[in-house]
């Protein structure tokens, strides 16, 4: 768990999921043991998520939900009534974690996060953040008085984020990892493979762990059962520092996500 937040460090990602593979999935995840799940209005499986949760027979306020507002319904009343549809959809009262998907700068943010502490304050969100901001977005948010919980974004070994990491950590911000594995190009990583060994763990837990060590949550996504529980077991052990240090030194390559609405040049 995270100082500042409320969160399991690992969390079950759900984007490209849907329809029954996604019930499935997260069925999977929350038997063998999640307790975070992360979806988006975008990804259209809310209603998929809700049935998962509720089958497993699990008590709502043992499992973390984030989700999040696309980014061209951040103004005030698009945001109240993004989030109503989201607590139909996800059959739940609250949403522990809502996030801005992704930064727009044609709509204050004001408007915005003015929405998100009016549904703090009534206790429909339990903490809100952001998803794929800059350092100069964030500074935005804060010279305006308010201070997001997470900023959501890819991270993985060879693409570290380490200016932004060392930002957060500044700001008492939490790093959430998407895509924590490279969308799988990590896995083949010589160094990562090395570790793997010296462990005796897979290739997938090594990258995990490291990510936790440096004290970023991760949602690593899978469909494979054995993956599942596998990338679970990434919080039963300890890298040692060095090792920590060695992946820290991979060297760094272009993002993998890069859409046409993206600000990551702000």
């Amino acid at each position: 768990m995270s100082k500042n937040i409320n969160i399991p460090f690992i969390g079950f990602g759900t984007w490209k999921l849907t329809g029954e593979v996604c019930v499935k999935a997260v069925s999977k995840a929350l038997e063998a043991g999640y307790r975070h799940i992360d979806t988006a209005d975008r990804y259209g499986n809310h209603k998929e998520v809700a049935k998962a949760v509720k089958d497993s027979g699990i008590k709502r306020e043992e499992i973390f939900i984030t989700t999040k507002v696309w980014y061209t319904e951040l103004n005030y009343r698009n945001v109240l009534g993004s989030l109503e549809r989201f607590l139909d959809e996800l059959k739940t009262d609250y949403i522990d974690l809502l996030l801005v998907h992704w930064p727009n700068r044609q709509i204050p943010v004001e408007e915005t996060f003015g929405a998100f502490c009016e549904l703090k304050d009534t206790k429909k969100i339990r903490y809100y953040g952001v998803s794929n901001y800059t350092i100069h977005h964030i500074e935005d948010i804060i010279s305006k008085g308010y201070r997001p919980f997470v900023n959501q974004v890819e991270l993985h070994p060879s693409f570290n984020q380490k200016e932004l990491y060392e930002y957060c950590k500044s700001k008492n911000i939490l790093l959430t990892a998407y895509s924590p594995l490279g969308m799988g190009d990590e896995l083949k990583n010589p160094i990562v493979v090395e570790l793997s060994k010296k462990y005796n763990v897979t290739p997938a837990q090594v990258i995990l762990n490291w990510i936790i060590s440096r004290g970023i949550a991760a949602i690593p996504k899978s469909t494979n059962p054995v993956n599942i529980k596998d990338n679970l077991k990434s919080l039963e052990w300890k890298m040692e520092k060095i090792d920590v240090e060695k992946i820290n030194a991979i060297e760094q390559k272009p993002r993998l996500l890069n859409p046409p609405w993206q600000e990551f040049d702000y």
